[in-house]
């Protein structure tokens, strides 16, 4: 597990001790953020679930002007901390132990232009996440702003939305990535 390009290019990522998250494989990273581009630049983040907090870090090493990593599970968090002291991205990212439902729920500071959601699968938590964010998508949102999906293609529905609506899908051997945009 490493970050893949920008200036963190090539360093090591801890994982995060137990099996209690699942880090994103480098192959669906790096196909991840050539979709992005150049788009990742001076933009703002929430990393859902962060675990190791790689897709956050490869962001920040990319250009991103900030990420805001959450989860619930102390050893992702210290993991988290410990990924960004190695890759000195520590002054762009916000790093908060919280539950994800609650967070989306209660935030009113400026919206994110990405938010990444990746939480432990066949819980169904995604689906409780993308809902919470199409109830007020202007309010998590920029008016261009993506949400992303990460799980296993088993878990896939398709589910009704107001305003949030899926422009794309990418399978990758045992992971998906579902795009949604306002």
């Amino acid at each position: 597990m490493r970050v893949i390009s920008g200036s963190a290019r090539g360093k090591r990522l801890k994982k995060v001790p137990g099996d209690a998250t699942r880090p994103i494989m480098d192959r669906v990273k790096e196909n991840l953020f050539n979709i992005l581009g150049t788009s990742v630049i001076d933009s703002r983040w929430l990393d859902l679930f962060a675990g190791t907090g790689q897709v956050g870090i490869e962001a920040l090493s990319r250009g991103a002007a900030q990420v805001v990593f959450t989860d619930t599970i102390r050893a992702a968090i210290r993991t988290i901390h410990e990924n960004l002291e190695a890759t000195r991205l520590v002054e762009r990212a916000i790093v908060v132990q919280t539950d994800a439902f609650g967070y989306l729920r209660s935030y009113q500071r400026e919206p994110f232009d990405l938010i990444y959601v990746a939480p432990p699968q066949y819980k169904g938590m995604w689906l409780e996440a993308l809902r919470i964010i199409d109830e007020q998508p202007e309010r998590l949102l920029t008016a261009v702003g993506l949400v992303i999906v990460q799980i296993d293609p088993k878990e896939y529905q398709e589910v009704p939305l107001a305003r949030l609506e899926l422009t794309d899908q990418r399978r990758y051997g045992n992971t998906m990535l579902c795009f949604y945009e306002q």
